[in-house]
């Protein structure tokens, strides 16, 4: 009859696990103590305090430093952009050498409702506001509050004929966008019959590869301005 022996582990496996139970404690403790110090920083630096500072550490000593940012309100970020030079000389600019020639060929009046395109942080809209026109909506891919707010140029949320006159002074407006033809087909759609189309446009691209775009509009003129060092074309165009 065989019999089988059970043989005893050998004395280094005997050492390792009497050596594991304190690692495992070891091990748990830092773990505890890990987690106690990321709630500790989480509670300093992340959570909303009324007295929030812009941290001038060069690199984040967290990944809540980010939290520190002092958010200015709209208004008070519109104010200081107001009070630059920059935007004093371009709000000048359009109202000396633009908005007349619109007045003249019958586009702008004070009760004129206008779509700013492209308009960035919304100096055109601040601009025609300032000359008298009480309904101006600016409108741009990233929203800029309180002036503009956020659509795309190819798919514009407005009705049909929503407004009398579309103006953008910005120069890459349509060679910056993907389909220039679809984006004035959705500013002609967006304008009203007999209502004005003024977009800058710079004076290198030819006067008559921009009027191709146009299927339902005609020009009626182009004026040369500069604005802020820029000098451009604007090329005023009447819906059918």
């Amino acid at each position: 009859m065989a019999t089988s022996t059970v043989r005893s582990p050998p004395a280094i496996d005997r050492r390792a696990q009497r050596l594991a139970t304190p690692v495992a404690i070891v091990l748990a403790a830092i773990a505890t103590l890990s987690l106690l110090c990321l709630l500790r920083h989480a509670s300093t630096y992340c959570l909303p305090s009324s007295q929030l500072t812009i941290s001038l550490a060069p690199f984040p000593r967290t990944s809540c430093d980010a939290a520190s940012r002092r958010v200015v309100p709209p208004d008070r970020r519109l104010a200081k952009l107001q009070a630059s030079p920059r935007w004093r000389r371009r709000t000048a600019s359009l109202s000396a050498s633009v908005f007349p020639s619109l007045r003249g060929l019958g586009l702008l009046a004070a009760p004129s409702r206008v779509l700013c395109l492209a308009a960035g942080a919304g100096h055109a809209v601040d601009a025609f506001r300032a000359a008298g026109t009480g309904d101006v909506t600016g409108v741009d891919l990233i929203d800029f509050p309180p002036l503009v707010r956020r659509a795309h140029p190819h798919c514009l949320p407005f009705s049909d004929g929503a407004f009398d006159l579309v103006f953008s002074d910005d120069p890459s407006a349509i060679p910056g966008t993907l389909f220039p033809s679809r984006l004035v087909a959705e500013v002609e759609r967006a304008v009203r019959r007999d209502g004005g189309i003024a977009l800058a446009v710079d004076r290198e691209i030819d006067t008559a590869a921009v009027a191709a775009l146009f299927k339902r509009s005609r020009v009626v003129d182009v004026k040369d301005a500069t604005l802020d060092g820029s000098q451009v074309n604007f090329r005023p165009t009447i819906r059918h």
